[in-house]
């Protein structure tokens, strides 16, 4: 008959149970114990689980249909001498959980189990609960890596935002100074152009009565600066406005644009209030693991 002794109950927190057991070998069924570990991957706890049984000894693990054997084990939290180990890990998919089943032969044909000895039963209930609790306590932690990831990843995007919005709030403010510049600067160059302009038409009203000769020569010449200058007028004005469009586009641009990384900002400090909350649980769920005993 089986007798269940939970370690630890914790309200929507699977326990780690020990559970005297029996363990079957070839046509033998072997008095033993068996811990439910929780959550825990097959794979790296029966890695952990050989690593275990070979620690200190020169003996390997032998690996038949799933039923592993070690002749000449060291447990020293359980006894000073070598001991034969049968066991067993089974993956338990209905409830996530895997239940390790452990015979240990402590003499030809002598088990720890409660009929032989409570102190040495005692011992190997704790040596494979602090091996259960081992692997609970390696997985709970990788997933708080996990959920601080997931927190760093979305504190890296709200940064990310907030960068663009100061980026976009000093080109408003740089765009602004630079169309002010260039709003008084298009006031000189149209004045500017004006006088030149006015200056053109008297003189060419001057040529036109003037006659050939040295003076009309000069006449013509400096007629030619005036036009040059009113072209690089010109040209300058057409350069301020098309600086000025292309601030105030920016500017525009910005300003649209602000709100919705604001916006795409407050989402992300809501999300990042919810990871907050998630990782929370799952280093409360964590601490709660280390407190099993």
């Amino acid at each position: 008959m089986l007798i269940i002794v939970p370690v630890i109950s914790m309200k929507a927190q699977k326990p780690i149970l020990i559970l005297e057991d029996s363990l079957k070998v070839g046509n033998s069924l072997l008095p033993g114990i068996s811990v439910i570990i929780p959550e825990v991957r097959y794979e790296s706890t029966l890695k952990n689980w050989i690593k275990e049984l070979e620690s200190g000894t020169k003996s390997k693990v032998v690996d038949e249909a799933g039923g592993m054997t070690i002749f000449g084990a060291i447990l020293k939290s359980i006894t000073e001498y070598p001991v034969n180990v049968y066991s067993e890990l089974i993956d338990r998919d209905i409830d996530s959980t895997l239940a390790l089943k452990v015979a240990i032969e402590m003499k030809k044909d002598q088990y720890i189990e409660r009929a032989t000895g409570e102190a040495e039963l005692a011992k190997a209930k704790t040596f494979l609960f602090d091996f259960a609790k081992k692997q609970y306590i390696d997985l709970v932690t990788e997933q708080v890596k996990a959920e601080e990831n997931k927190l760093k990843d979305l504190e890296r995007e709200l940064g990310s935002l907030e960068k663009d919005q100061t980026g976009m709030e000093k080109s408003i403010r740089s765009n602004n100074r630079l169309i002010s510049y260039e709003k008084e600067k298009l006031i000189e160059l149209n004045n500017e152009l004006t006088s030149v302009s006015a200056a053109l038409v008297e003189h060419n009203t001057q040529l036109s009565s003037m006659e050939p000769g040295d003076p009309r020569d000069e006449r013509v010449k400096y007629i030619k600066t005036l036009e040059k200058q009113k072209k690089r007028t010109q040209k300058a004005i057409r350069s301020a406005e098309n600086k000025i469009a292309k601030s105030e586009k920016s500017v525009d641009n910005s300003t649209r644009a602000i709100p919705r990384v604001d916006n795409t900002q407050e989402r992300t400090r809501n999300r990042i209030a919810d990871q907050e909350a998630v990782l929370q649980k799952f280093v409360d769920k964590l601490n709660t693991v280390k407190g099993y005993k």
